[in-house]
């Protein structure tokens, strides 16, 4: 199925580019060969496959969500420039 020079216009207005005349005809049978192929996949039987996430069987390794060593503002923020009722104070950047 070769396509029309109406459609492939219409393709490359979706895709905001520019066909020349010249590369209408190439374009055209470049996309029927696409279209052939993906309906040479359709008709692949996929009734037994389950999807997958990921083509291998990997499992997450995750940490143990639980505190750890507390934060201790007080010590951190005695190194700070500024700060005021336990916020750091920084120079304004947007006018």
């Amino acid at each position: 199925m070769i396509l029309a020079r109406d459609q492939i216009e219409r393709l490359a207005a979706l895709a905001s580019l520019e066909v020349g005349e010249e590369d209408a005809g190439r374009l055209g049978h470049e996309l029927a060969r696409i279209l052939d192929f993906v309906r040479e996949l359709d008709t692949a039987v996929t009734d037994d496959i389950e999807p997958l996430t990921h083509p291998l069987e990997l499992s997450q390794s995750l940490r143990s969500d639980c505190v750890g060593e507390p934060v201790d503002r007080d010590r951190f923020q005695r190194d700070a420039p500024q700060t005021e009722a336990g916020y750091y104070l920084v120079p304004r950047v947007i006018e």
